[in-house]
């Protein structure tokens, strides 16, 4: 179930959120005028989720890759870092 909290709250109750977000890997919802506005969640929460869209960003590319083709077998391209790196 998502928190969710008046604007009001993050204005006169920021300690007791901050230790909610750094406590639960989750958001804190914030409202305004009864209405979504933002959403608040720690530092190590939000480099997480980053890293996260990051990678899925990555495998998205490597499989469209794939389905394009341009994929080649693991030995072969293993074989020319070597011949890279012995130069």
């Amino acid at each position: 179930m998502p928190t969710i909290r008046p604007s009001a709250d993050l204005r006169n109750n920021y300690n007791e959120i901050s230790e909610y977000c750094h406590k639960y890997t989750e958001p804190v919802f914030i409202t305004k005028n009864g209405q979504g506005d933002l959403a608040v969640m720690s530092i190590e929460t939000y480099e997480a989720l980053s890293g996260k869209l990051e990678l899925y960003t990555l495998l998205d590319e490597g499989a469209k890759s794939i389905r394009a083709g341009r994929a080649k077998p693991v030995d072969v391209v293993l074989e020319r870092l070597k011949n890279k790196v012995n130069k």
